[in-house]
């Protein structure tokens, strides 16, 4: 696969910074290698939808606080509107139009939110199941929660139920309200 190479600035139209103050980024977003001279101050969320075009992770609150823009960063879930591009360097990114892969089918957690209805208006969806690939994982890998009782074994894989979804998502909000729907939803996918 080739490499794209961009200026950094959405679309082009903006006055590019001094070079001292942007860096060549090589970012591996879904598979595919992106190689990007960025302007420090650039936030993952802005590069991604504006100079990758990739406009799954949404923009909410900006500061971290709402989950619309989770993605996975090395498979752990980061806010991307908090994390600066060029500290990305190297890293593969993992958005809401990558879980799939280059298949057809949907990833599971996808169709599970399909299945049970678990949107609405859907603004928050990308980030929600970004977020819950990445609650899997961290279960599996045994990362205990808030909740996660003291004598769970260490190191081992947590189960999860109702509670255990809802704590580790507890990150990503919903306006809509449809929280119930989404905690089957990865109770559906859940070992």
């Amino acid at each position: 696969m080739g490499s794209d190479t961009h200026d950094g600035t959405a679309g082009g139209t903006r006055t590019a910074p001094p070079a001292a103050y942007r860096s060549a980024t090589t970012l591996r977003v879904n598979g595919k290698p992106h190689t990007l001279v960025l302007d420090h101050r650039r936030v993952l969320l802005d590069v991604l939808r504006e100079d990758l075009d990739l406009t799954g992770s949404k923009k909410g609150c900006d500061h971290g606080q709402c989950g619309a823009c989770t993605v996975l960063v090395d498979g752990r879930r980061t806010n991307s509107c908090l994390l600066l591009a060029v500290a990305a360097d190297g890293c593969e990114v993992t958005t809401v139009e990558g879980l799939a892969g280059d298949g057809e089918e949907l990833h599971p957690l996808q169709q599970a939110f399909l299945d049970r209805d678990a949107f609405q208006c859907g603004y928050c969806t990308p980030g929600q199941l970004c977020s819950a690939v990445g609650v899997l994982a961290e279960a599996a890998a045994g990362h205990p929660s808030h909740v996660t009782g003291p004598a769970a074994p260490s190191g081992r894989p947590v189960p999860l139920d109702a509670d255990e979804i809802r704590e580790r998502l507890s990150g990503n909000l919903c306006r809509c309200g449809a929280y119930p729907h989404i905690v089957e939803a990865v109770q559906d996918v859940a070992p």
